[in-house]
């Protein structure tokens, strides 16, 4: 290029001079073409955005022209041509086409895009609903409770929790008598009506009655959720309608020993989403606009960690609610802890007794007066196959039993010395206040 301007100033046509500057200045690209020695040309390729651009001075018959000039070669003859061409992927047609300004780039699949957060609070932003509920003490009012909710079914549904619309002994709230003011974010106002709840969860179902459509929010998943992953936590707080943040799942199955609730054991999404007093009942969303959690709490005075029930244990609830009208859960009275082959090496060098196992269900302490005592189970005993099943965790032994109480169940565990033991346990309902 160099050499070309140089051979350029030689020249008293000026023109040619800033057709060099212009390759050269426009990350242009210049070439000689040699199929002959008496037929040489030399091209400037100009970039898109520049060719597009050019002045008047510059027009497309200026450009595509044939320009001669006199260049020098090893056969010592001149008069050659020179044209110039844009560098672009488009044909003429399509520069031609009018794109609209205003369209979005498309993300590509799995990719998070400009429009992928604002797009999945649409689907469900019009669901979402404000709860008041009036709170008092022998009589008196002292205030409502402010919470918020989804509407899940067409036939007014509304998720939420539990402590939203019921005190912790599960009766209703002082003055409401069940009642709950709903507020939709398009302005419409509703009585609800509580219809269940579940302390143990913290989730309960309100029911509104409306005359024209209502928006309605789809139950997705949380068994594919994965550390990372972005998700939107909408509601009300602080009574502030329409309100939207986002983060990503920081954990997801937090134990509830983990955060030092104690009663039965219990799993929750743990997010960084800015969660305030008011979000309680709202959705965790994810970002094809599927409820995947339920919000339900903060730490205090901490920034960035925030709780949510996951969608799929709520469904399970949802499903007790239609058959029993209450959420029924078997209990034995077994402290479990899940085995893993680091797990297991670690008791074997700590006590060479320990049962040959790869996984499994630790049994640790037992319930005095538990039906698991009854049973015969003792500490130490490790459950390696449950109703039948082989089972490797505690989730695993919590579906086989489901919502059957009273019913004789079959369980093998193993011993010290891998001595193997098949016991009987009867379940008893949990009460539903531990």
């Amino acid at each position: 290029m160099r050499y070309l301007l140089r051979k350029a100033s030689l020249f008293k046509d000026n023109g040619f001079s800033r057709l060099v500057a212009l390759a050269a200045g426009g990350s242009g690209v210049a070439y000689m073409l040699d199929s002959k020695d008496s037929d040489r040309s030399i091209r400037f390729s100009i970039p898109a955005p520049l060719g597009y651009t050019l002045p008047s001075a510059w027009g497309a018959a200026e450009i595509v022209a044939d320009h001669p000039f006199s260049f020098l070669g090893p056969s010592g003859r001149g008069n050659r041509p020179l044209s110039l061409s844009s560098v672009s992927s488009v044909s003429a047609a399509d520069v031609n086409k009018e794109v609209p300004a205003s369209e979005p780039p498309k993300p590509c699949c799995g990719c998070l895009g400009r429009d992928s957060i604002a797009n999945a609070a649409a689907k469900v932003g019009p669901a979402v609903v404000n709860l008041s509920v009036p709170t008092g003490f022998r009589g008196i009012s002292v205030g409502n409770s402010i919470g918020s909710g989804t509407i899940i079914d067409d036939d007014g549904t509304i998720l939420t929790c539990a402590h939203v619309v019921v005190d912790f002994q599960g009766g209703f709230k002082s003055s409401s008598k069940g009642k709950v003011e709903v507020t939709l974010q398009d302005g419409r106002s509703f009585e609800g009506t509580v219809v269940n709840a579940d302390l143990h969860a913290d989730i309960a179902i309100v029911k509104i009655n409306s005359k024209t459509p209502l928006p309605t929010a789809k139950l997705g998943s949380s068994s594919s959720l994965r550390p990372g992953d972005w998700v939107v936590a909408l509601g009300c707080p602080l009574s502030l309608q329409n309100t939207i943040t986002a983060g990503i799942v920081s954990c997801v199955d937090r134990k509830s020993s983990d955060l030092g609730l104690g009663g039965m054991r219990r799993e929750y999404l743990q997010t960084d989403c800015a969660i305030n007093g008011g979000n309680s009942g709202g959705p965790l969303v994810n970002i094809d606009g599927e409820i995947i959690g339920v919000n339900i709490m903060k730490v205090m005075a901490a920034d960035g960690l925030s709780f949510s029930v996951p969608i799929d244990s709520v469904s399970k609830i949802l499903e007790h609610f239609k058959k029993n009208g209450r959420v029924v859960r078997p209990w034995l009275g077994l402290k479990m802890l899940d085995l893993n082959e680091l797990i297991v090496a670690q008791l074997k060098e700590k006590d060479v007794t320990f049962p040959d196992v790869s996984k499994g269900v630790l049994v640790p302490m037992i319930s005095p007066g538990s039906p698991a005592e009854r049973a015969g189970f003792r500490p130490g005993d490790v459950v390696i196959e449950f109703e039948g099943r082989p089972v490797g965790s505690i989730k695993e032994v919590i579906e086989i039993m489901g919502d059957k109480v009273g019913k004789p169940m079959k369980v093998v565990v193993k011993r010290a010395k891998n001595d193997s033991v098949t016991l009987t346990v009867i379940p008893e309902e949990a009460n539903p206040h531990l």
